[in-house]
């Protein structure tokens, strides 16, 4: 029998019903912990479902949140503030997903990735939930990051009782979660298995590999064999651990091996599932992730019923334990869990926090403003213009950086271009691309580039980001001006020495470049592990370096028109001037 106790936490006492067991139509139990007020009676309640164990996510009741860089913050702590929710009247419920914490069965690899579904599993708990007699059949859910992707696979599945979803900085394309532009990003690796400021997953022996559990032993050996001839790979000793020893690091080798998008990440890509939501979900996502924001943009534009997309202000990570947005969400539930006309129906579905004016538009859609992508060109001497190059290649001589493999150099080489002072301010909101002409000695590369907004004096704040594999370099039908899209299916080796066009992705953003202020584009093909936005990130929040030297020059010239495209508003034309 489950224990029950009533705690003290600040102001008010809740009763909590610890260990209770949640079961499952194929006869497992899940467990899960309640936490409600003390009067007797139903109310709604708000389900927190993921592997990285309840008893950890009680901490919020007595860990003050943290902000990075604090050590003390913890990236699984994303269930929300159990005082709070109790105290705006509903019941918090907090479970362990299948094969962690102190619940039974096997979880098979990421998400949906083998095994039973872990929608089916929330289809179950929210309807076991509704029928408890401190529920009131009402029913929502609660928690950012998995705890939000989590949300995607419960609303797909349809649960009756399951009336609204509210999602901050959920991951929903896992293919551009694990790999930006075809770059391995290791902070999968930190979540799963507890590294770098996360606890991470709360195993139990009974999680498992879903290529382990797929493939024979031959077949595993011949396709570790294959991976380890990327040199990126072979360079780094985490990944040629985890491909030796994949029983230690079951979730984060389904991912090592899986280096190009295609059905083993579509069949669990919750943007394809979210084609079956009809409920009301409401997406939040702070700037400075760019993937994420993405992320966001293309799960808002899929859905079909009532939705809200709400882009919030820098920094990129909340407090753990997690406290935000909980005004806004407590909003979307009275509304849709206790029928409280509140008036959030009546305002626009889109909401955007514009980074350097600090101000917010809203709209109907995103972007909230009419826009025009116009170009920027990167100019000899490191300057940004809106004027192309006139001359040649045999003038206009390329810029260049070497590149040694990070196992002989501590230092990351980064090359930059910018603009005079802006001169009025000059706003963006949207996606972008870089369109870079450039060369290689090696028949692959990573191409980082980062665009900050850099004040008078030198403090600078990211705007945005954009990441690409060169063997990843080929376009699809959807790409855009100013809008690229990447299959990523396969890698295609560079020719060394061969002038290529590669096209970022510049992730959505929202921007105001004020007067005085210049815009900087830096392009590497490592990332600096500590600057002033990684240490924002937790440690582990990185990509995967290249394994080998590689000699880089980025032709601007006539011919080669290395360029931004980026998304200028009507309402403000650009002023920066063209010479430094």
């Amino acid at each position: 029998m489950a224990d029950v106790q009533t705690i003290r936490a600040g102001l008010q006492d809740i009763v909590v019903h610890k260990d209770l067991r949640v079961p499952m139509r194929d006869g497992v139990t899940l467990a899960a912990d309640v936490y409600r007020g003390t009067e007797n009676r139903p109310r709604p309640a708000l389900v927190a479902l993921s592997p990285y164990g309840k008893e950890l996510q009680a901490l919020a009741l007595t860990t003050p949140p943290q902000r990075r860089p604090s050590p003390m913050w913890d990236g699984c702590i994303e269930a929300g503030d159990i005082a709070r929710v109790v105290a705006e009247d509903y019941v918090h419920v907090i479970g362990d997903l299948r094969g962690s914490g102190d619940s039974e069965g096997e979880h098979i690899g990421n998400y949906n990735a083998g095994g039973v579904s872990l929608g089916q599993d929330a289809y179950d708990f929210i309807e076991w939930v509704a029928e408890q007699p401190w529920c009131d059949g009402n029913v929502g859910m609660i928690g950012i990051s998995y705890f939000g992707s989590m949300q995607i696979f419960a609303a797909a599945e349809r649960p009756p009782h399951l009336k609204a979803v509210f999602i901050s900085g959920g991951h929903y394309d896992f293919y551009e979660t694990t790999y930006h532009g075809g770059i391995m990003w290791f902070m999968p690796r930190a979540a799963r298995e507890g590294r770098g400021g996360d606890s991470g997953w709360a195993f139990t022996d009974r999680t498992k590999s879903r290529m382990l559990e797929t493939y024979s032993p031959e077949q595993i050996k011949q396709r570790v064999a294959e991976r380890l001839k990327d040199p990126d790979v072979a360079a780094w000793p985490n990944l040629v651990h985890v491909l030796h020893y994949p029983k230690h690091h079951e979730a984060w080798f389904d991912i090592v091996m899986n280096e190009l998008d295609g059905e083993w990440y579509e069949e669990r890509n919750p943007i394809n599932l979210a084609r079956n939501i009809d409920i009301p979900v409401y997406l939040q996502i702070d700037q400075g992730r760019g993937w994420t924001v993405d992320g966001h943009i293309e799960l808002f534009e899929v859905l079909k019923g009532p939705k809200r997309l709400d882009i919030g202000s820098y920094p990129p990570m909340q407090s753990r334990p997690w406290i935000e947005e909980h005004d806004k969400m407590f909003r979307w539930y009275d509304y849709w869990l206790k029928g409280i006309d509140n008036g959030i129906m009546d305002e626009p579905a889109v909401s955007v926090f514009v980074e350097g004016s600090r101000e917010v538009f809203t709209a109907e859609e995103w972007p909230p403003k009419g826009i025009d992508h116009r170009p920027v060109y990167l100019r000899p001497r490191r300057k940004l213009s809106l004027e192309p190059e006139p001359m040649g290649a045999e003038h206009a001589a390329p810029d260049g950086f070497y590149q040694a493999p990070l196992t002989v150099t501590d230092k990351v080489e980064i090359i930059d271009w910018s603009t005079a002072p802006f001169e009025e301010p000059t706003e963006m909101i949207g996606t972008g691309a870089a369109h870079l002409f450039v060369e290689i000695d090696q028949p692959d590369t990573n191409l980082i580039l980062r665009v900050w907004d850099e004040a008078p004096g030198g403090t600078r704040q990211l705007v945005t980001t954009g990441f690409l594999k060169a063997s990843h370099r080929e376009l699809d039908e959807r790409s855009t001006e100013g809008n690229p899209y990447h299959p990523h299916t396969r890698a295609v080796p560079v020719e060394p020495g061969v002038i290529e066009e590669y096209v970022l992705r510049l992730y959505p953003f929202a921007a105001t470049f004020l007067p005085g202020h210049r815009m900087v584009v830096e392009l590497s093909n490592d990332e600096p592990l500590t600057d002033a936005h990684n240490a924002l990130l937790p440690p582990d929040a990185f990509h995967l370096p290249v394994g080998r030297p590689v000699t880089h020059k980025i032709y601007r010239d006539a011919v080669h028109p290395s360029r931004l495209v980026l998304p200028f508003t009507r309402q403000a034309p650009p002023s920066a001037e063209d010479e430094r």
